[in-house]
């Protein structure tokens, strides 16, 4: 988090002039930020993750696929509807109702949830299977009106945020651990990949039953505060409504899993009591993290996007926006959930801060291109359709592994950082420079769910090639060995 709040720090010193209100809000929200994701990630490791790979476990020992089936789909559908992300791009979407939203979006999960465990038990082919699905979404994106089209692509990268993604990382874990798949390794991953595509194919299909939509621009502006005991009391206004919306998204989680463990699990005690605490720790973290992110940072990036998209040196969001992607990637939960996972899972052979580094410049491309189709004004087909060509055709070159990690890195990606900074740092930009809110802000979340695709996958052929100049090594030192015992 030190980096971004100093980029902007240093930004309003040197020429953004930010007023008071909204700098004060935005460096006590840095603060929470920081102690909330130490909180949230320490949660994560000892509740998300152990409750999700033990119901996972368990579903695949029921050797029931209607229990799966109705099982997953609960599941999806209730911890969607309680996503923190998809209630942030709910409430910036004008024109469809918010609850409408919501439970296309919930549905969409649900289904594919329940497809992706599928996946892993009946052993189809992930590849195939963003080929055909992936080909679907295009299809269908050439029929809906322009302006759903980056809100749909959206709403697959908001919904698998920081409640979502740990706990069905897990379940894929544990579902493959027992599917006794020679493949178990490779399975483990792809739930997140599948269950972005639900929300872009739901969104496309209720859009045919809804008018256009208008192009209401909206300003986002911070309260206004004068000492510092009014930055605490803004804060502590919030917090109600952040407290009541995470217990809300954990509940579901929470009494599922204590419902299988009184029928099914039997758990001993000290590993209940380590998932209860890490459940507190959870909730705190993610309280703490939402509350700094939504009053504090969310007008900063309005406020950014407006004074530099109105000034002679708007020019500059193109760079601007290319750090900020490579910075914020670092402050999304969920992707400290991810990298710790595919290290643990792969044994380490595909290390954390790697994966931190490619997925940083992916997001910083993708910011940076998203920036320049703002300033230009061209569709966002344009860079949709090569970039899911690219990230698809590479699926035939690299480690099946890569491909579901690269797709899940996609959905990671785009969390509550994306959605409740950069978004609004797009659309004030946006409403500057006197654009297309929907058409030309819209769509940014959709470009930084994309390019992780390309470039985690870009690591796995440099991952292929020194693995075959190793064995090519191998080869030869053996030769040469039986050449010398001649």
């Amino acid at each position: 988090m030190l980096p971004i709040s100093l980029l902007v720090l240093a930004m309003s010193l040197i020429f953004v002039p930010i007023d008071l209100s909204t700098m004060s809000l935005f460096l006590f929200g840095a603060a929470l930020l920081i102690v909330g994701m130490g909180l949230f990630t320490l949660g994560a490791d000892t509740a998300m993750l152990p409750m999700g790979t033990h119901m996972g476990a368990m579903l695949t020992r029921k050797k029931s696929v209607k229990f799966l089936v109705i099982v997953a789909f609960a599941v999806g559908l209730l911890i969607t509807m309680a996503e923190p992300d998809l209630t942030v791009l709910a409430n910036q979407v004008q024109g469809v109702p918010n609850l409408a939203l919501i439970l296309t979006v919930a549905v969409g999960v649900g289904l594919f949830l329940v497809v992706a465990l599928l996946r892993i038990l009946f052993r189809w082919p992930l590849k195939w299977m963003l080929l055909g699905l992936y080909g679907l979404v295009f299809l269908l994106g050439a029929l809906i009106k322009p302006e759903f089209v980056p809100m749909a692509f959206d709403s697959g990268g908001v919904t698998t945020g920081p409640m979502t993604v740990p706990f069905i990382l897990a379940l894929g874990v544990g579902v493959a651990n027992v599917s006794a798949s020679k493949n178990a390794q490779d399975d483990s991953f792809g739930l997140v990949a599948l269950c972005s595509i639900g929300p872009v194919l739901s969104i496309m299909l209720i859009s045919l039953f809804f008018p256009r939509l208008t192009n209401v621009p909206q300003e986002t502006a911070a309260a206004a505060v004068q000492t510092t005991r009014d930055v605490t009391l803004t804060y502590g206004q919030g917090l109600p409504s952040y407290l009541l919306e995470v217990l809300v998204a954990l509940s579901p989680i929470v009494v599922l899993f204590f419902t299988f463990q009184a029928f099914t699990l039997r758990l001993p005690g000290f590993e209940l009591n380590r998932i209860f605490i890490g459940t507190v720790y959870t909730y705190v973290g993610l309280v703490l993290f939402l509350s700094g992110v939504n009053i504090g940072f969310l007008p900063m990036g309005d406020t950014l996007g407006r004074i530099i998209g109105g000034s002679e040196w708007r020019w500059t969001l193109v760079p601007l926006g290319m750090l900020l992607g490579y910075l914020v990637v670092a402050a999304e939960p969920a992707v400290h959930v991810l990298n710790e996972q595919v290290e643990q899972v792969t044994s380490g052979a595909v290390a954390k801060d790697v994966m931190m580094k490619t997925m940083s410049v992916g997001v910083s491309v993708s910011i940076g291109l998203s920036m320049l189709r703002m300033l230009l004004g061209f569709s966002i087909w344009w860079l949709l359709i090569p970039g899911y060509a690219l990230a698809l055709g590479l699926t035939f070159f690299v480690d099946p592994i890569f491909t579901a990690i690269a797709f899940d890195s996609g959905g990671v990606a785009s969390g509550p950082m994306t959605a409740a900074f950069i978004l609004p740092l797009f659309m004030g930009a946006c409403g500057a420079l006197g654009g297309n809110i929907l058409e030309d802000a819209f769509g940014v979340v959709a470009m930084v769910a994309m390019t992780p695709l390309v470039a985690i996958q870009g690591l796995g052929l440099v991952y292929r090639s020194k693995m075959h100049a190793a064995k090519q090594e191998e080869a030869q030192a053996a030769a040469d060995d039986e050449i010398f015992d001649v």
